[in-house]
């Protein structure tokens, strides 16, 4: 055996450590942007799920399920300046509704009247090219504050409040995921398509046909009530945002295929939960679940579109069937059959609308 200074050198060099290759190999994972969307997407889904059912405030469930929506966009780290518009424009469309439920909700005639406005003004204005998110929230605001005032204004303003807080805290969690893991490089912020000004007859003529659409449901809900079926209104809502056939259709069969496998995850997800019923196992549990989740949604599969929705509907699905005299498997067919109902009410009402729309004759 060689006893050369070289050699006995050699020997006598500390093996690295495991922390020192542990930090190398976060290090390189971290340089790759597609890790980085992966790892932030879990993280930022587990910690809000952690806080919101660990805290539980009135509508807790939203805040994980608006991180996820904005940490499956193919979008940079928002600024500040980003973050505390969505946060206003959460207020103010939530305060929208509660406004019309409040003040005009006593008097049917006028209400009937100013909803079909608000909400043509509502389609209206994200035709044009306007905040999505906005749009998204005074419609929905526009939809649920009335039902939660028929039952007491208090219902629909504590409903309101626990929107808004969800909402915000929603945005904390994004700000607070993209710190603890930041993109590997700056990317720019894309530049938002302007609002265009003026009248724009082509969305104008888009934001009637959706009207026309959502309408008489609102209206029908409102009459006889049937909060029970409100995700039915919601869905078609949503649906009609492209009040065109195919788009709306395919957006429904979307959301139908994303809830049968956010459902199927949602079922293995419970009842591992029931068999470990302890809050650190729930809490790995989600971590392991949004990771298998987010590696499909940021790869180049074909159903990679559906994984984003499946995951917000394991949240929701789970969320339904928490507390005493739930039943996971009654939430889950009765969300599959509204949305069923929600796509087939939407493309009789839009192949009508098609079929008698004053351009489309000959």
């Amino acid at each position: 055996m060689s006893t050369s200074p070289e050699n006995i050198q050699n020997h006598l060099k500390r093996p690295e450590s495991p922390f020192k290759k542990l930090k190398a190999a976060w290090q390189k994972m971290t340089q790759d942007l597609k890790t980085v969307k992966i790892l932030r997407l879990s993280l930022g889904m587990t910690i809000s799920m952690a806080v919101a059912f660990a805290i539980n405030w009135p509508l807790a469930m939203l805040t994980p399920v608006f991180t996820v929506v904005f940490l499956s966009l193919p979008m940079p780290r928002p600024s500040f300046q980003q973050g505390f518009k969505n946060m206003m424009e959460t207020l103010l469309g939530l305060t929208i509704g509660v406004l019309f439920a409040l003040f005009l909700l006593p008097y049917p005639f006028v209400y009937i009247l100013m909803i079909g406005l608000a909400l043509f003004y509502t389609y209206y204005y994200i035709n044009r090219g306007g905040s999505f998110w906005f749009a998204l929230m005074t419609l929905l605001s526009l939809l649920l504050m009335p039902m939660m005032a028929t039952t007491s204004d208090g219902l629909a303003i504590g409903v309101s409040l626990g929107f808004i807080w969800s909402g915000w805290v929603a945005v904390w969690m994004i700000f607070l995921a993209h710190f603890l893991i930041p993109n590997p490089e700056f990317n720019i912020i894309p530049t938002k398509t302007p609002t265009h000004k003026g009248y724009v007859p082509v969305a104008a003529e888009l934001a009637l046909k959706s009207t026309l659409v959502v309408f008489p449901l609102a209206t029908l809900f409102l009459v006889f009530n049937l909060t029970d079926f409100l995700v039915l209104m919601i869905m078609v809502s949503i649906f009609s945002l492209s009040p065109d056939l195919t788009k709306g259709k395919e957006a429904g069969m979307n959301s139908l295929i994303s809830t049968l496998i956010g459902g199927t995850a949602a079922y293995c997800f419970y009842w591992l939960l029931v068999a470990v019923p302890e809050y650190p196992f729930f809490v790995v549990l989600t971590f392991l679940l949004s990771l298998l989740f987010a590696s499909v949604i940021f790869s180049e599969r074909s159903d990679a579109k559906y994984y984003s929705s499946a995951l917000t509907t394991v949240i929701i699905l789970f969320s339904a069937s928490m507390g005493e005299d739930k039943d996971f498997t009654t939430a889950f067919f009765l969300r599959v059959a509204l949305i069923i109902s929600a796509v087939l009410y939407l493309v009789f009402a839009l192949k009508v609308l098609d079929r008698y729309w004053p351009s489309n004759k000959k």
